[in-house]
């Protein structure tokens, strides 16, 4: 009985009506469907929307439970307790900033807002290659829980600031904690310490490789879709598909007024599929556009994609996409390393089967070895009908022919 005291005494309404679900095995729906409720009101109850249930409503969802003696008693006393506490009077802390708008990331901003907000995940971490956009990302979702559910967001810095202290600060209002370019690490035992203290906290990490954290999320954040060839010809479709969008935003930025004529439309799928839709990398490209056309980008693109240097200050474009996939080269092991080589000789898509079969090792150590390479942002999942298949990187493929990588390392 002392645990469920604790528990009822130390955690919010919303989180410990998620964890009296969850203990009796009942999704958001099927409990609506017994308390008679909307999925909405549940959803918005567990996550913080609904500060003050209506009496009627908790013991609705107490009947809903099977909640008896002191399990109910406690759980309308926290119910009560919720609504009497004042909001508080300090407005909620807003994330930074961003430079501006973001484009083409609709379904990842929904996946990862719905993560914390609706499905209770208290820690996500965004896996990807450097310049992939996981900063961006990340700044839009925390943008979005700050307006529509008032939380708090600490955006943490991790090459520059520390998370100690950060526990007196937070207490127990709703907050995501973003640790941002977590690439060395996350002290796990600080983590612990946080979500024990503040109840209402989520933690949002973003890193090039994730670090294996108990129970925590991972999602892989690939580049932006790419155009096919078939759309070449047609500015119409071309200027929906996500990298041509970017791209073109850039350009507009740069060029006001700026229209996908017929005659560019070619040459500007074809910078979207040499850049494999890197938001990072479509940016660098459109700084130049200002003294280069998409048709001479393309051909400076052709000759060495690796030297385009980051245009002058003031237009965009920072990333070192070469230093960025020679970093994650770097990080793979001798084996993950050979089957990433065999691949990139590899014309077209491949399946899990196929990567086994050209690498000759046994498919678990194979698989493995693909899990890790899509991990780092090295090959990216295509669409396909009879399965999961998968693309190395054209960048990476001009990276691991003869003599290209060494040529980087020894200039850089």
């Amino acid at each position: 009985m002392h645990g469920v005291t604790s528990l009822q005494s130390t955690t919010g309404f919303g989180e410990l009506l998620r964890v009296r679900r969850e203990r009796v095995g009942l999704t958001q729906q099927v409990l609506a469907d017994h308390a008679t409720l909307s999925v909405r009101a549940i959803r918005d109850m567990e996550s913080g929307r609904v500060q003050r249930p209506r009496q009627e409503t908790v013991r609705l969802l107490a009947d809903a439970l099977r909640l008896e003696g002191q399990h109910r008693s406690s759980f309308e006393a926290a119910a009560r307790r919720q609504a009497l506490v004042e909001e508080p009077r300090d407005e909620p802390t807003a994330p930074p900033v961003a430079r501006g708008a973001i484009v083409g990331r609709e379904l990842e901003v929904e996946v990862l807002t719905d993560a914390l907000a609706v499905h209770g995940d208290r820690l996500v971490t965004v896996a990807g290659l450097g310049g992939v956009g996981k900063t961006r990302l990340v700044l839009e979702v925390a943008r979005r829980l700050h307006l529509a559910s008032r939380w708090s967001v600490r955006w943490i810095d991790c090459g520059r600031q520390s998370v100690a202290g950060l526990a007196r600060t937070i207490g127990g209002r709703p907050t995501l904690l973003v640790l941002d370019g977590a690439d060395a690490g996350v002290d796990t035992a600080l983590l612990d310490e946080l979500f024990h203290r503040c109840p209402g906290l989520r933690v949002l990490i973003t890193a090039r490789v994730p670090q294996p954290l108990p129970g925590g999320q991972v999602i892989p954040l690939a580049p932006l879709p790419t155009p096919g060839a078939e759309l070449d010809h047609d500015p119409v479709a071309l200027a929906e598909v996500g990298a041509v969008r970017l791209l073109l935003s850039h350009l507009r930025r740069l060029r006001p007024g700026f229209r996908l004529e017929p005659e560019e439309a070619p040459a500007v799928a074809s910078i979207c599929r040499q850049l494999d839709g890197l938001p990072g990398a479509l940016e660098l490209v459109a700084g130049w556009s200002t003294v280069l056309s998409p048709r001479q980008l393309v051909a400076r693109l052709t000759d060495g994609p690796f030297h385009l240097a980051p245009p002058p200050a003031g237009f965009g474009g920072r990333a070192d996409v070469g230093a960025a996939l020679g970093a994650a080269l770097d990080r793979l092991t001798l084996g993950q390393r050979d089957l990433l080589e065999r691949l990139a000789a590899t014309p077209g898509d491949w399946s899990g089967e196929d990567a086994v079969e050209l690498s000759g090792r046994p498919p678990q150590e194979c698989l493995a070895a693909v899990h890790e390479l899509l991990a780092s942002g090295l090959i990216r999942s295509v669409p396909a009908r009879d399965g999961v298949r998968f693309t190395v990187l054209n960048l990476c493929r001009r990276l691991c022919g003869p003599g290209v990588y060494a040529e980087l390392a020894a200039a850089s």
